[in-house]
């Protein structure tokens, strides 16, 4: 009886993107033409590559959304591939196939391959240089004195100044404020001679001689 047994690695790290998956497998007919594929899910839905072969000609092809390439080896299939990514992460089925001459064969679905596909995250992180400068020198005790007298000497100037400034100004406001009373005065024997009765009586016995 025709038969025809694969065996797989149960398991393949990615850490590169490049994974390289062998099927190894046992066949005991005369079949003179093959294919082997590589499937991926556990419906085998999706057929990533393909390689057939027979004594002269060697074919293979390869899905649009991986890059993959069979190889045949005697008794295995090389399925090298390229350029992975994360979500190519699944598992991954062999299957061969004796296609010519009849009866046709293929072998019975294997426990298949986990291509675990990991994705490294490198961050470049610019290093610039921390520049670190010297506390400032402390101030020499002599300067503190210094400027301490020139400041106090000078609001002492600003003071005085301002205080002689404020007592002239109110001297003069205070001269200007001053003035004579020019009220006519009329003397004591003329009070009723049309003299107004608020005029303040002007002794004139001052100016006898």
């Amino acid at each position: 009886e025709n038969k025809i047994l694969v065996a797989q690695r149960p398991l393949l790290t990615v850490a590169n993107k490049t994974a390289t998956l062998v099927c190894n497998y046992t066949y005991n007919g005369t079949g003179k033409e093959f294919r082997a594929s590589l499937h991926k899910g556990t419906d085998s839905a999706v057929e990533v590559c393909f390689i057939s072969w027979n004594t002269t000609k060697i074919s293979s092809n390869s899905h649009k959304e991986f890059n993959c390439q069979g190889i045949h080896d005697k008794d295995k299939v090389i399925f090298n591939l390229w350029n992975m990514s994360a979500s190519q992460t699944d598992i991954y089925f062999c299957k061969i196939e004796a296609m010519y001459p009849p009866p046709y064969v293929y072998n019975e679905k294997s426990n298949g391959t986990v291509i675990h596909v990991k994705v490294f995250f490198v961050l470049f992180l610019k290093e610039t240089p921390i520049q670190t400068q010297d506390p400032p020198s402390a101030i020499p005790l002599w300067i503190m004195v210094a400027v301490t007298g020139v400041l106090a000497f000078y609001s002492m100037l600003i003071t005085t100044v301002f205080i002689n400034y404020w007592q002239k100004s109110k001297k003069n406001m205070y001269h200007q404020s001053d003035y004579m009373n020019m009220t006519p005065r009329h003397p004591p024997y003329q009070k009723n001679k049309g003299y107004p009765s608020y005029a303040p009586t002007r002794d004139y016995t001052a100016y006898r001689s």
